[in-house]
């Protein structure tokens, strides 16, 4: 993974852990550096980052943004051809081990905007593994899958995806 994707990925995250529910923007980074670490960095700075301009940080702002997003600072580098690129640390509890590959895979199904909301809503829950523990005695149990896919989402029928949006908008999530 490229420092740049890393970046757009820890925006990622962050948003999601501070309850936004999307990434958060580059210029709202600046702007929560500026307030909860009293430093700054420019919006313009972060963009080149991201895009590639420039593949190098500076050991003044790797510490920084390693400080604020609460990463180690060698996480901040392009990884070499094929390194494993999970982010998971030994001091962070399973739950929340669990919630952050709920949140990766969110993001690597971005486009299928259903199953995104899906897994997002799950790495949201306060017991996330037993959600996904629940799934799988539904999903043990013979035809209640489709009896729940009937009940409480009549709109997708035989796997297709719905027509319209229901609900102010928004599909119920199973």
């Amino acid at each position: 993974m490229s420092l740049g994707e890393k970046l757009r990925y820890l925006r990622f995250v962050e948003g999601t852990l501070r309850g936004l529910g999307r990434e958060m923007t580059q210029q709202e980074i600046v702007r929560a550096i500026k307030t909860e670490l009293k430093r700054s960095i420019s919006q313009a700075y972060l963009s080149q980052i991201e895009n590639g301009v420039r593949p190098h940080l500076t050991n003044a702002t790797r510490m920084l943004l390693a400080t604020f997003f609460k990463v180690h600072p060698g996480y901040l580098v392009d990884d070499p051809e094929g390194y494993h690129t999970e982010l998971v640390s030994d001091a962070r509890t399973f739950e929340d081990q669990l919630d952050l590959w709920l949140i990766e895979g969110a993001e690597r199904f971005r486009r299928d905007g259903e199953l995104r909301e899906a897994l997002l809503a799950l790495s949201m829950h306060d017991d996330s593994r037993r959600c996904l523990l629940l799934l799988n005695a539904i999903l043990d149990t013979p035809g209640l899958a489709d009896r729940l896919f009937q009940v409480l989402r009549p709109d997708v029928q035989d796997g297709k995806k719905p027509a319209a949006p229901q609900q102010n908008g928004r599909r119920p999530i199973l």
